[in-house]
This record gives C-alpha cells, sequence and structure tokens, in this order.
C-alpha cells in the first residue's frame, strides 16, 4: 500500500505551501498522489500543474479546508 503524502499548508504564509508542495511533486513516485491542505484555492498552482504534466482535482471540506489532489498524468 502506498504511503500518504501530505503538504498540509493551512498555518503557513505563502509561498511556503506553493514551495513545499512542488518539492514533494519532484519526489512523488509515478502511481502516487499528493494531497495539499489550505483553506484557499491555489489558482496560480493549478496552471504550474497543467504546464508540467500533473492531474489534480480538489473539493472543500465542511470546515473550509480545500483539499487538492495532485498526480502525475
Amino acid at each position: 500500500m502506498a504511503e500518504e503524502r501530505t503538504v498540509d499548508g493551512r498555518g503557513l504564509m505563502p509561498p511556503e505551501p506553493m514551495e513545499l508542495t512542488l518539492t514533494a511533486l519532484d519526489s512523488l513516485p509515478d502511481g502516487e498522489e499528493l494531497l495539499l491542505l489550505l483553506y484557499v484555492e491555489p489558482h496560480p498552482l493549478y496552471g504550474i500543474l497543467k504546464k508540467n504534466g500533473y492531474t489534480y482535482r480538489s473539493q472543500t471540506r465542511p470546515d473550509g479546508t480545500v483539499e487538492i489532489y495532485m498526480r502525475k498524468a
């Protein structure tokens, strides 16, 4: 079973969540997913993901946390 990989950026100031996410994606094995937790939609990140061959899906929890699941396309 794959290890869960999560970046919790909810208490961090920009650009730290983006930097941590991009670093984590660099070492993400094929077929695995990275979960990013934020309180806002990271629209600039979505463009970077598309440009670099990643897919993503997002959903918002009842507490307002945005979950973004990313993987290599």
